[in-house]
This record gives C-alpha cells, structure tokens and sequence, in this order.
C-alpha cells in the first residue's frame, strides 16, 4: 500500500517521499493473504521508500504520550468502548480503584497492538506504571475467563460459544492458569475484572477517557518523558503503537 506524506508530524522522517506498508507477519501469516515484501522492496527507488515514523492515515500522537492519549489516538474503537464501558461499570458499582483501572487495562494490547494470549501482553506492557496487584489481575483476568465461578456468580460467557464454538477445548496453560488464580489471594481482583467485562455485544456507547482522569492520575505512574521514551523494559511495546506501520 502507498501512502503519500501529509504535513510533518512528530517522528516523520521521510518529508516528501511515496512510502510503502508492509504488514507485520503477526497480523498476516496464516491469513492467506500473500507476502508482499519482495514485491514491494522492488518499488524503491529515489521517490520511494518503506514506511518509517508517523503514517499520515493516523492522528499524530503528542510529543509526551500519556495513557488518555492511546485512547483517543491510537485504540481502535471496538477496544476503547469496551475498556472504558468496563471501567465504568466498575465505577459505578462503586468498586475500589485498583479494580477500576484493572478494567480499565485489561484488554489494552487489542487496542493497537496484538490480541493473542492478550491477557499477558497486556500485564506486561502496563507494569511499570501499575501496582502489582493491577498488572496481576490483568495477567489472570484471560484465564479466568474461561472458567465459571458459581459462587459469585459468574458463567462461561456465552461470547465465547459464539467466538470459538461449543466444543472449543480449553487449552492446557490456561487450565493451570486459572487454577492457580483461584488459589491466590488477589484471585477477587482479577475475577471482578471478569464481573465487569463487558462484551462487544453487550455495550457500544463510547465514554469519554477523561471521565476516568482523576482514576487514572492516582494509579498510573506516568513517565514525564511519555509512555514509549522513558527507557522502561517495556517502552518499545508503546513506540510499537505510536509508529505501527514501521518496516523495522
């Protein structure tokens, strides 16, 4: 695909220059759609590039990326509606803060960035900024989902017949996953996550992120320099989200 520069934005390297996006081979092995690489590298020449820093087809992210700014800029709005319905669910059943941000968080790796075994990208990505207990629960929320909790009153969902099949087989990591959430004692953290889980199909109104600013500003630590410049282990994950469509 080409993309012909916009105005310069922050990160656009390449002024004046036809640029080229590749797909990631996460998004696109076992799709069927073809490897277009080769074709593409044969397209260089002194007008034309492959794609790195900002992609005009995006809005520009601010010089110092916080958290509300992923919201508005980069999550796609499937992932923005359903994070934020669940965090103020959350809220408004008067839930303690770590639970509201769990919420808040616990899909954050769909919004821009991978989907599979999400649960785990995305405890990782926020756990510099996150107290343990918050990234925990994120981690265990995917597992947990998949297993019923009569006792306070949750169900296998049934999205998930819908998304898998009746007979989809549990797989063996999240089994013991959950069965070792079950025996910890932020095991209620990570289940009221899936209590307030709304599902796709369940809620569509689009909250605004700022209504969770004040939530936001007392548990999350935000890097002064910007969520992907402040040299955290974790920091490319951000930049990988700022600039998605870097060919390396």
């Amino acid at each position: 695909m080409c993309m012909d520069d916009a105005a310069p934005n922050m990160g656009n390297p390449q002024q004046g220059y036809t640029r080229l996006v590749f797909s990631s081979p996460i998004g696109r092995i076992g799709t069927g759609v073809p490897n277009t690489e080769m074709e593409q590298l044969k397209q260089l020449d002194a007008n034309t590039v492959m794609m790195m820093g900002d992609n005009p087809a995006l809005p520009p992210m601010t010089e110092r990326p916080t958290l509300i700014d992923f919201f508005k800029y980069r999550f796609e709005s499937i992932t923005r509606r359903h994070l934020l319905g669940s965090a103020k669910r959350a809220l408004d059943a008067g839930q303690d803060e770590k639970i509201i941000m769990a919420c808040l968080l616990h899909d954050i790796s769909n919004g821009c960035f991978i989907r599979a075994d999400h649960g785990y990208w995305s405890a990782q990505m926020i756990a510099p900024y996150v107290s343990e207990e918050v990234a925990w629960a994120v981690q265990y929320h995917q597992a947990l989902r998949y297993v019923a909790d009569p006792d306070v009153g949750y169900a296998y969902p049934e999205s998930y017949h819908k998304f898998f099949g009746k007979d989809y087989k549990i797989p063996n990591y999240i089994q013991e996953d959950a069965a070792y959430a079950r025996q910890h004692k932020w095991y209620m953290t990570a289940r009221q996550v899936t209590l307030n889980d709304l599902y796709f199909f369940d809620d569509t109104t689009d909250h605004d992120p700022e209504e969770l600013a004040d939530v936001i500003g007392r548990n999350f630590r935000q890097p002064v320099e910007g969520l992907g410049f402040d040299r955290s282990p974790v920091a490319h994950m951000w930049r990988t989200m700022i600039w998605p469509n870097n060919f390396l």
